[in-house]
């Protein structure tokens, strides 16, 4: 039976890539000179750290340029709460998404039983597997979970026929 499964990765190795560009940007620009502007990835985690908010923006607005130029869709960034440290400088960390919420997935599960299509949705992990028995029922389901779920970067692999 015809297959796919629904998810939501990035592509960990154009986002690292993207992160070292920022490194570099950052270290040549004269507005960032003899400021703690700074950049890092751990895992998942994207730490800024700056002297103010302002600073913290602008070097967001160079990773999310870095980012769109390597093919990384922005939305798969989730920012958190600037937070104070020591002194008068400020951090802000920003989570990479990778795989589907619950809440989401099951939002996905239900789209699809309420479309009218021949098709099942089952949740398996982070990622949602829709079968049907036709072709056009899976691109139909494809077109409807892209319409109706815009603000994840959603993906679909693992295309079987």
């Amino acid at each position: 039976m015809p297959s796919f499964d629904t998810v939501c990765e990035a592509d960990l190795v154009e986002v690292r890539n993207a992160v070292d560009n920022t490194v570099k940007e950052i270290s040549t620009r004269f507005d960032f000179k003899g400021t703690s502007a700074a950049i890092e990835l751990k895992e998942k985690d994207i730490t800024l750290i700056g002297d103010a908010e302002f600073q913290l923006g602008q070097i967001e607005d160079v990773l999310r340029n870095k980012m769109t130029k390597r093919g990384v869709d922005v939305r798969f960034l989730d920012r958190g709460d600037v937070q104070k440290m020591g002194g008068d400088k400020v951090k802000q960390v920003i989570k990479v998404r990778n795989g589907i919420e619950t809440e989401v997935s099951k939002k996905i599960q239900r789209m699809i039983k309420d479309s009218k299509l021949k098709l099942q949705a089952a949740i398996q992990g982070d990622a949602v597997r829709i079968t049907g028995a036709k072709r056009d029922d899976l691109q139909a389901a494809m077109a409807l979970i892209r319409k109706d779920i815009p603000d994840l970067p959603l993906s679909f692999n693992n295309f079987r026929d």
